[in-house]
């Protein structure tokens, strides 16, 4: 299933955009991104951003909360274009919405700030997505003014993308972007299950 991968990203790697810059690329004046909502696609669109960045020869950095390693088709399709896109699944692999957050959750979340902390600093990226981090502001995995803190540091060459839902009103009005997925029909509601590699 994924054997195609690996050549798509070396063709990416040798060929990032036609007339694009080449990669490690700067980005002038990084916007703070936020896609929230009760719909699906808030993740999906993160991907497109940074799918988008890396065409152009800009590196992106994706720490995911929640989703644990190999657990869904972004993160074999990372691996493809690695370094290009470096995506961290630091989850435990619980469903937590309806629940509160387990210690060890909350120390995997500690640590997965840190990675994109340490991403946004390091120079090399000209996006950072923190996938579900609204998630995991709302069930405690890591601190509201954790993550208002790493959007108030955010250097001026980084786009940094916040994804999943509940997302605070500090949050939002510290972004420039803020994007509202709102659901108005889903097979879920008739009882139909996610399908293999369009839904995760």
């Amino acid at each position: 299933m994924h054997a195609q991968l690996p050549e798509m990203g070396e063709a990416l790697r040798e060929n990032p955009g036609r007339s694009g810059p080449k990669a490690g690329t700067k980005l002038r004046g990084g916007y703070v991104r936020v896609h929230t909502g009760n719909g699906k696609g808030k993740t999906t669109a993160a991907l497109g951003l940074g799918l988008s960045a890396i065409s152009q020869g800009l590196k992106v950095f994706m720490v995911q909360f929640l989703k644990r390693p190999q657990s869904s088709g972004e993160h074999f399709a990372a691996m493809a274009v690695s370094p290009l896109f470096e995506m961290r699944p630091m989850g435990t692999g619980g469903f937590i919405l309806k629940r509160q957050c387990k210690a060890e959750e909350r120390a995997a979340g500690q640590q997965a700030l840190e990675e994109a902390r340490h991403a946004m600093f390091s120079g090399d990226y000209a996006m950072i997505i923190l996938d579900e981090a609204n998630v995991a502001v709302d069930k405690k995995i890591i601190d509201l003014q954790q993550l208002l803190d790493l959007i108030a540091s955010k250097p001026e060459t980084v786009d940094l993308v916040i994804t999943g839902r509940n997302a605070r009103s500090e949050v939002m009005q510290s972004a420039d972007v803020v994007v509202e997925m709102k659901k108005i029909k889903h097979p879920f509601d008739r009882g139909l299950r996610a399908r293999k590699g369009i839904d995760y």
